[in-house]
């Protein structure tokens, strides 16, 4: 079996198995559910689908469904959309000739790095495929860790999430942050299954981090476009941060984050100590001559 139909595979039974036969509006029929979730055969009936071809594309044989098809049978397993849109991808994948294309270094615009100056009030940094951080302002490095200052192949959110223990520290709600950080990766993976830099950065991670290995496991995915996070600075103490996603138009590969604080909050209070005491700071976010990610 192909690798994208071997995760197509494995997506399916896994939300299969995550799925609830109460809310999925089953009555009960009095047989012993000996494993959790739904049957094939209650996901196909749900999907309006034989069996026998639901249980095909469960094993990753290479059919073509509808784009109807494959709207149902999110719904039958409850998919949210970042789920829904991972299935998509990997039925797009698994159905398609195999094709591999070489992918150009990711580089940031001019007027990106200016829109990061200035943000310089507000910490911001800009990933790539596979997370990597193509760049961070004077605040996102205060904040978190001067990636500048990591080997240029080691410059990913991921990476640093789980084999730096600095970023361990830091989140108070480390556990909640890094499995969000795999399961968009597994979002990524599906986007682009041939990706020879994601698959070794996967390697390398379940080699190094039993966390990830067991979350990637899971084969939950999560698409980040908001949310918050807590952290224990060990300059300023604790604070919440919020962040929001920005998306240029033409770049999907590249995503802007950008964190704040509440208005008169104490991370507000602690976010501005930290703006002082890195005032003087004179690094900003312009280009630096290894700032491309040659994968």
């Amino acid at each position: 079996m192909a690798d994208t139909n071997r995760e197509l595979a494995d997506f399916l039974r896994r939300a299969r198995a995550q799925a609830d036969p109460a809310r999925a509006g089953l009555p009960p029929d009095g047989r012993v559910r000996r494993v959790p979730g739904l049957r094939r055969e209650e996901v196909a009936r749900l999907a309006g689908v034989s069996t026998d071809y639901y249980a095909r594309l469960e094993q990753g044989r290479r059919i073509t469904p509808s784009a109807a098809v494959v709207a149902a049978i999110g719904r039958a397993l409850e998919l949210d959309a970042a789920g829904r849109a991972h299935l998509e991808d990997l039925i797009g994948h698994a159905t398609a000739p195999a094709r591999r294309q070489a992918r150009s270094a990711q580089r940031i615009r001019p007027g990106l790095y200016q829109l990061l100056d200035a943000l310089d009030g507000e910490p911001a940094l800009v990933l790539g495929r596979r997370t990597d951080i193509l760049a961070a302002n004077r605040m996102a490095k205060a904040l978190f860790a001067d990636f500048d200052q990591f080997p240029a192949a080691q410059r990913n959110y991921a990476r640093w999430m789980f084999l730096d223990k600095d970023a361990r520290s830091l989140f108070v709600d480390w556990p909640d942050q890094a499995r969000a950080a795999v399961e968009n990766l597994r979002f990524e993976v599906g986007r682009d299954p041939d990706d020879r830099a994601t698959a070794d950065l996967v390697a390398e991670l379940r080699a190094h981090s039993r966390e990830f290995s067991e979350w990637w496991e899971q084969h939950r995915v999560h698409q980040r476009t908001h949310g918050s996070k807590r952290l224990r600075h060990p300059l300023v103490g604790d604070l919440t941060v919020e962040y929001e996603t920005l998306t240029p138009p033409g770049d999907p590969d590249t995503t802007l984050f950008v964190y704040t604080t509440q208005e008169g909050s104490s991370s507000r209070r602690a976010m501005n100590l930290l703006a002082s005491w890195t005032a003087s700071t004179t690094d900003t976010a312009a280009p630096h001559p290894d700032r491309a990610i040659e994968r």
